[in-house]
């Protein structure tokens, strides 16, 4: 039994006749007309990937990924800022710490995996701007579009008549459209044509808004320079942070600096070998409020050829030298101290500085003894420093003003392995307390000694003693060194500047056609014809020129209207001639046309 088909319907996208064959060769011609879908190939996947690498979605999607991957950067120790807490992670974590150095989460910025997502990102916007930017040029280089033969589906429409011949009207068109704004009148507002379309009928086709494509494809450059500031930055840019004493300084060596953070592309013998040694530091503080009004740091800068010169740094006022500027990033006292062990030998001389904790410069430090005689015990002094020391209550004090006029040094007292052998970096403002044993009397409280400048004291435990000699002052500078922050700023000026051009230029096409009397209606060119002889309407038809204009806009703008009126009675006014004010015949309309017919030529790209 055979199915029924109607004649002429065939399934073209079926690979099996259902019709009964008829005879032996019908199952082969089945076969050779089944239709045989094409294969990509190598090259057709490879055009595939590209476009889908190319595509605006993919460019997001990848400007997200790359912003995901920067957050572990963020959640866990970079070796590049502090490879100290990487190595305490890593002790603390026995476990999870080797599987994150593994996956590169101690150095996310230079792992393989985010270096793909940012290149795959530049070659992205890369691959999206080049076509872009050919038929943008191509553009810039066409002539506006002919001027539709009906103006009436346009939004934004006007009309007018004057006594001036069709063509004065559209050369006054014209040259009012290529006058540029009151404040730059020599810059182009429109691309202009002109046409003559016979029969007494001339128009003028005027485009504006390339600007604001224009102002996109400067924003997606900028963000590939940033790109590409921002890569050249990570590799070349260096960064060091150092203590200096009053009286003393420091060579611009790696070693010399308490931080040292750099690129991959930098090399050590690039610093320039100058020296920096500080003489004075001088704070003012208000008197009333003890606020900080002025920080200066006065050094001696010698260059490698032996020049010495006297420089200043302040806050805000940097120190250039061999393309980097050195900050004065902080600052505060460094008390002089000297320890003896119990044999009575100095195993610690000198000053140590001591953070400032508050506004009253109340510093905490701690002062490491590891070189003690024999098997004594190392020594550990943890405490504080008030530049202005007050007793509120019995054996409490506390400091009221920062600068250094009654100094009084609180210690507290610990002795054991300070942990230094241990091959784990530590930090020289803590205290590593697992081996160590605070000092106590025999009620259990902890021991705690108190020295003014120039006094000394007896460690409990028969540890030895410690001298307070006086107190200087320290500076904390940062030295940066980063070629590509010009770079970055010129970039993201001009990304800046990109944006606002592409959301606010407005895209804008505008015709205007002048017709002479007799065949000036668009709608009916018999409707000036058909009116009772006698006419006085008809008649003055014949002796003026009526002018149409229309406006087209992408996008909904609000503008479009007040500018064709603008335009139209300007160009009416320059022809000579005294005209009636426009007739805003779609007013508030704002649909688009819909017979492409009438207005396809006229289309916004």
């Amino acid at each position: 039994m055979t199915s029924y088909r109607p004649d002429g319907l065939e399934d073209t996208f079926s690979t099996t006749d259902t019709r009964e064959p008829a005879g032996d060769a019908a199952p082969a011609e089945a076969r050779d007309s089944a239709p045989q879908l094409p294969t990509l190939g190598l090259v057709g996947w490879a055009r595939w990937a590209w476009r889908q690498l190319t595509s605006m979605r993919v460019a997001l999607l990848l400007l997200m990924l790359l912003a995901v991957a920067a957050v572990p950067g963020t959640m866990f120790p970079q070796n590049a800022q502090d490879p100290a807490r990487v190595a305490e992670y890593l002790v603390d974590h026995p476990t999870t710490g080797p599987w994150l150095e593994r996956l590169g989460l101690f150095d996310v910025y230079s792992s393989i995996w985010f270096s793909a997502i940012y290149l795959m990102l530049f070659i992205s916007l890369v691959g999206c701007i080049l076509p872009r930017t050919r038929a943008h040029l191509a553009g810039l280089r066409g002539r506006p579009p002919r001027t539709p033969r009906r103006l009436t589906r346009f939004p934004a429409q006007a009309d007018a008549t004057s006594d001036a011949t069709p063509e004065q009207v559209v050369l006054a068109a014209r040259a009012v459209l290529r006058r540029g704004p009151a404040w730059l009148p020599f810059a182009r507002s429109y691309r202009v044509d002109v046409h003559d379309e016979g029969r007494g009928r001339w128009s003028v086709s005027a485009e504006r808004g390339y600007l604001r494509e224009t102002g996109n494809l400067v924003f997606h450059l900028a963000l590939v320079g940033l790109l590409v500031s921002v890569a050249a930055g990570q590799m070349l840019h260096y960064r060091g942070q150092a203590i200096i004493l009053q009286g003393r300084g420091m060579a611009n060596a790696v070693k010399e600096y308490d931080t040292f953070e750099k690129g991959s592309a930098f090399r050590e013998d690039s610093l320039q070998p100058f020296t920096v040694r500080l003489d004075d530091f001088t704070a003012r503080f208000d008197d009333e409020t003890l606020e900080p009004r002025d920080f200066a740091a006065y050094v001696t800068v010698t260059d490698p050829d032996g020049t010495a010169n006297a420089e200043v740094i302040k806050v805000n006022h940097p120190l250039e030298r061999d393309g980097g500027k050195i900050y004065l990033q902080g600052n505060g006292y460094a008390p002089e101290l000297t320890v003896r062990d119990a044999s009575g030998e100095v195993a610690f001389a000198g000053a140590v500085p001591f953070l400032p904790q508050d506004e009253v410069y109340t510093s905490r430090g701690v002062v490491k003894v590891p070189d003690v005689s024999g098997d004594q015990p190392q020594i550990g002094l943890v405490g504080y420093l008030l530049p202005t020391a007050v007793e509120v209550a019995d054996g409490l004090y506390r400091s009221t003003d920062p600068q250094a006029d009654a100094p009084l040094l609180v210690l507290s007292v610990w002795s054991g392995n300070l942990g230094l052998d241990t091959g784990v970096p530590q930090n020289a403002y803590q205290l590593d307390e697992a081996r160590m044993t605070q000092a106590v009397d025999d009620s259990g409280a902890a021991i705690t000694l108190y020295l003014r400048p120039g006094e000394t004291v007896e460690l409990p435990d028969g540890l030895g003693s410690v001298t307070f000699g006086s107190v200087s002052r320290f500076v904390a500078l940062d030295l940066r060194h980063d070629p590509a922050l010009t770079y970055v700023l010129v970039f993201s000026l001009a990304a800046f500047a990109g944006l606002a051009a592409s959301l606010f230029a407005p895209r804008r096409r505008l015709w205007i056609r002048a017709s002479a009397g007799d065949g000036a209606s668009e709608a009916d060119p018999a409707e000036a014809a058909s009116g009772p002889p006698g006419d006085g309407r008809a008649s003055a038809a014949h002796r003026s020129t009526v002018v149409t204009a229309a406006g087209l806009a992408r996008g909904d703008d609000v503008g479009l209207q007040p500018e064709l009126e603008r335009v139209l009675l300007a160009a009416l006014a320059s022809a000579g001639t005294a005209p009636h004010p426009p007739d805003r015949t779609a007013t508030g309309r704002t649909d688009r046309p819909t017979d492409s017919r009438d207005v396809s030529d006229g289309e916004m790209a």
